[in-house]
């Protein structure tokens, strides 16, 4: 069995190990902080090939660049129960509650894992792993690495494994399309640096190439967050879903680079251009409300001082940690950011705006991975599971990585691909098919204009940024629907574009990360997630498939066998209707 793994953040460089060590474990333990996972090298794998496929270097993504930890219940007065809640608390209605649970149980078996791949997290004087406070977070339970760098150091480490193990890594080469047999994904085609495409078959293709935060012009993320595994599976006929959620980081830099939540959990507070302190007006919880709350905040504070950054005022927590080299040595990284651009944050306030950070939305599966194409998997950010519900809690996004590939390669070393098909597909899901969303131009008689990315990119944070409308969302989707892409990164971007304008078109409430300035309030009707299915669906079956409002929609076992067809050669689909 071949199974190639498309992406080099952490969800997939620990899906690949997983998978050439042999050594998954049960998706059904009841990790305890105490477990351990069996030693890596332990056992003999299934899987005859490994092939990880990266358009950059390994490693490379967004979890390199991330600053904040890896939520886990570790200390003694914590419990995966107390985390789950928070985490449907923070997803406004929509979280999968099983899937949070199981989410949230798997963390420390992870972490255990971790440790024992060579990760150093960060211990307090005791000899324990330190644990912060972020966020909508009701204990301190956010492990770090190297105080600011968790992400950099995670994929550091285990670059370093995948390098010595038996996997096969192609690096610099980009997946242009999923090829596929009778409905199931059958490998992919590739792209190398000098253009020169081959096909790369396998009998799974595990997506891992995160989200969509380059879809704006002000992000957290990468320039290769581009949302490519969301246009490549929908392409290839997928299921994507809750593309409307995306989740702006409130404190990012004016002059570029993110201020971790971590920094206002340590006491960092907020001011305007006046030095007024304005978040213990806007929420109970002021600077650690929720991100959707903190970073609508701070827009409507910048439009109401004529544009102006608001202020994260540090000075109080330099002071308490022992001065401007104590404040240093706990944030490495985001001191180097901010005295690069001439700033001492232990004696002055520090500008930030806010910026997308993180997609909850992506190609619809479950926390095993299992998208609606048979052999066809997604994990990490790409995936859209319902852990997040409509707003991610901080630092679940790395443990969602972690646990989903712990999941898959626990699964894949199990059973062979074609005895894994039957996605459970969630009881509490509506589907739209891509007729439904305007999204085809292939019958107008008008010729289509060139819109570039550099435009696209604009054009999506003025209308689908912190606060959306429903006239604006109706003029994008026809800007749209009448343009072509002029560049190599507009082919993605704009089906991508297309999908998350009618997802946001499509949710008339204010939810979570989405909020509508006509429609500010929540609608218990709406308390669904909504997939978006392609004009020629993988499986067609799952259209009949309705939403049945739910509080904590939940995953529960059904079978949906595919029609037989003769023998065919593998089908390349390219991007999304």
């Amino acid at each position: 069995m071949h199974v190639v793994v498309v992406g080099s953040g952490l969800a997939g460089l620990l899906t690949a190990l997983r998978l050439a060590a042999g050594a998954g474990s049960s998706t059904t333990q009841d990790y305890r902080p105490a477990a351990r996972p069996r030693p890596h090298g332990a056992g003999a794998s299934t899987i005859q090939d490994i092939t990880l496929v990266t358009a950059g270097a390994l490693p490379s993504g967004s979890s390199s660049w991330a600053q904040g930890g890896i939520a886990a219940a570790v200390g003694a007065d914590d419990g995966p129960e107390l985390h789950t809640a928070d985490t449907i608390a923070a997803g406004a209605g929509l979280v999968d509650a099983d899937a949070a649970l199981a989410l949230c149980r798997e963390a420390p078996g992870v972490v255990a894992e971790l440790l024992d791949l060579g990760v150093a997290f960060d211990r307090d004087a005791t000899g324990d792993l330190a644990r912060g406070l972020e966020a909508a977070h009701s204990r301190a339970r956010v492990l770090h690495a190297g105080g600011d760098a968790t992400g950099a150091r995670i994929v550091d480490a285990l670059a370093r494994v995948v390098r010595s193990s038996r996997v096969t890594v192609l690096e610099g080469v980009r997946v242009s399309s999923i090829l596929t047999r009778d409905g199931a994904a059958a490998g992919v085609e590739v792209t190398d640096a000098t253009g020169a495409r081959r096909a790369l078959a396998g009998d799974a293709v595990v997506l891992a190439t995160g989200g969509y935060g380059a879809l704006y012009p002000r992000t957290t993320n990468p320039a290769g967050s581009i949302g490519a595994g969301v246009v490549l599976a929908h392409g290839a006929g997928a299921m994507v879903a809750d593309l409307e959620f995306v989740q702006f980081h409130p404190t990012v830099l004016v002059g570029g680079g993110l201020v971790s939540e971590a920094v206002r959990g340590e006491g960092a507070v907020l001011r305007d251009s006046r030095g007024r302190r304005f978040m213990t007006d806007v929420d109970a919880r002021a600077e650690l409300a929720p991100r959707d709350v903190v970073a609508r905040a701070i827009a409507r504070t910048m439009r109401e001082q004529g544009g102006d950054p608001v202020l994260l005022d540090v000075r109080d927590v330099a002071a308490r940690l022992g001065g401007a080299a104590a404040l240093a040595r706990r944030f490495p990284t985001i001191d180097r950011l901010v005295r690069a651009q001439g700033i001492d944050w232990a004696r002055e306030p520090v500008p930030v705006t806010p910026a997308a950070h993180y997609a909850m939305g992506g190609v619809l599966a479950d926390l095993d991975g299992r998208t609606t194409i048979p052999g066809l998997f997604a994990v990490g950010e790409t995936a859209a599971t319902g852990v997040h519900g409509a707003n991610r809690l901080a630092s679940n996004s790395l443990l969602e990585a972690a646990v989903m590939s712990r999941r898959l390669s626990s699964r894949l070393l199990a059973a062979p691909a074609s005895t894994i098909q039957d996605y459970l597909v969630p009881s509490g899901l509506e589907v739209v098919t891509a007729s439904a969303a305007s999204m085809k131009t292939d019958a107008r008689l008008e010729p289509l204009r060139p819109l570039e990315s550099s435009r696209l990119r604009e054009r999506t944070w003025a209308v689908l940024g912190l606060e959306r409308h429903g006239d604006s969302l109706a003029a994008l989707a026809r800007e749209l629907g009448e343009c072509r892409p002029a560049d190599t990164t507009a082919e993605t971007l704009l089906p991508l574009a297309r999908l998350v304008t009618a997802a946001a078109q499509a949710r008339v409430e204010s939810r979570g990360a989405h909020w509508r300035a006509d429609a500010p309030e929540s609608d218990d009707a709406q308390r669904v997630r909504r997939a978006w299915a392609p004009a020629v669906i993988a499986r067609p079956e799952l259209l009949t498939i309705r939403a049945h409002p739910a509080p904590h929609p939940a995953a529960h076992p059904a079978a949906h066998p595919t029609a037989a067809h003769p023998p065919a050669a593998p089908t390349p689909s390219r991007g999304a209707a």
